[in-house]
């Protein structure tokens, strides 16, 4: 059994595709075996609503009158700084960035941040933005100081870009010192007192993917409530890690790089995020949809949260040291259950990724599917896999001598 994405398209125009979440297909394959399941189904979407750090936004202002040299000044968005070094009206919002001058920047614990990820949540919310920049003067661009309101309708162009989101598989944090800590991963509470983790789980789009079959270069996505594409392989896509049954890696492997017109999107998907007393981030929704091309494919799309394991990293003393220490791995359907064992220890676990929302993600692209809406596309070119020589390494660092 056989399908080619051309034939799928071809039924979404014609309203006759099946399509059903990565969810609902664990049960139907159950029922119906693999093959069948294979040869009813066409599509499999997928989602996942996470903070997702490494996102962000170009931005083009137009020109103003007289024209001013932003490429080489200063720009702020709500006193959030952008970086300039592009051109004369075009600047990159990190969903990271933090005011320069905000005591809350200082990281102290106790504190939330504002940032860039608030700034595009606002953005895509209609809000008006407050630009203020600065530039040394040239012949061609006079201007030296620019302060005005923006709005996402006046931008010229808006284009959410982000190079790594979709993480295939994470750690689980935890904290055996006898202090706090504000990590990335949460607030961690001393001598084991929770666990965080986050990924949706059995509906994370490369867990449903393991091996990178179906999304390539090219492919179609949801992304903060609108329609983007994956650009490249994510950073740090690392795809030679230890795998468990059926592919799924047993620690975090596979990235995607993705694009998309941040006018087309929606405030409940794109979020701006606090860590208490780490810093900001955006928390972004991404589906990504399968196409049934086989029964090997199909196969992949119902792996379940308990065929899912992570790693459980210790962060206290040797994770910032790059020398994580592991406890242990864990299945997605124990840490889902509320409570796991470490070290002989009843731990509470929490989610950084919203499951709920993971749900309304898959759901929302399924319906744009049926509607005929949302076309496949073919991967222009596939993602590095366990064949290639990609690896992430640690930074080594050299000693810098005059």
């Amino acid at each position: 059994m056989l399908k080619t994405i051309v034939e799928i398209n071809e039924k979404i125009k014609k309203g006759k595709a099946v399509v059903v979440t990565a969810e609902e297909v664990i049960d139907i394959a159950r029922e119906k075996g693999l093959h069948k399941a294979a040869e009813e189904i066409d599509v499999v979407t997928t989602g996942t609503f996470s903070p997702m750090c490494s996102s962000g936004a170009f931005l083009n202002f137009g020109h103003s009158q007289p024209r001013i040299k932003l490429g080489g000044g200063k720009a702020y968005l709500n006193d959030v700084p952008v970086y300039t070094g592009l051109a004369a009206a075009d600047v990159f919002l990190g969903a990271n960035a933090l005011p320069d001058d905000d005591p809350r920047n200082k990281f102290h614990p106790g504190e939330f941040n504002y940032g860039g990820g608030h700034v595009i949540e606002e953005l895509v919310a209609g809000k008006d933005i407050r630009l203020v920049a600065t530039a040394y003067g040239t012949d061609c661009y006079p201007r030296r100081k620019l302060e005005s309101w923006i709005n996402l309708k006046d931008i010229n162009d808006a284009i959410l870009f982000n190079v790594r989101n979709a993480y295939q598989n994470y750690e689980v944090a935890v904290n055996s010192s006898d202090r706090m800590l504000y990590t990335y991963m949460g607030v961690l509470k001393p001598n084991l007192g929770n666990a965080h983790y986050s990924t949706s789980g059995q509906l994370s789009p490369l867990l449903n993917d393991p091996y990178y079959k179906s999304i390539g270069v090219g492919t179609k996505v949801f992304i903060g409530g609108g329609i983007g594409y994956v650009a490249w392989h994510g950073t740090q896509h690392n795809p030679n890690v230890p795998r468990g049954e059926n592919g799924v890696p047993r620690e975090g492997a596979g990235s995607l790089s993705l694009i998309g017109d941040l006018k087309q999107m929606k405030p409940e998907w794109l979020v701006g995020t606090s860590m208490f007393g780490y810093g900001c981030t955006l928390s972004t929704g991404i589906g990504i949809p399968i196409p049934v091309l086989s029964e090997e494919i199909l196969r992949y799309t119902t792996v379940t949260d308990d065929e899912i394991f992570a790693p459980i990293i210790e962060f206290s003393e040797t994770y910032p040291q790059r020398k994580p220490g592991i406890l242990g791995e864990i299945s997605y359907a124990e840490l889902k259950s509320g409570h796991i064992k470490v070290q002989g220890k009843d731990v509470p676990t929490a989610s950084l990724s919203s499951y709920p929302k993971a749900i309304e993600i898959a759901g929302i692209l399924k319906d744009w599917i049926e509607r005929g809406e949302f076309l496949l596309t073919e991967p222009v070119a596939h993602l590095p896999g366990i064949e290639s020589d990609i690896t992430f390494k640690p930074l080594e660092e050299r000693l810098i001598t005059e």
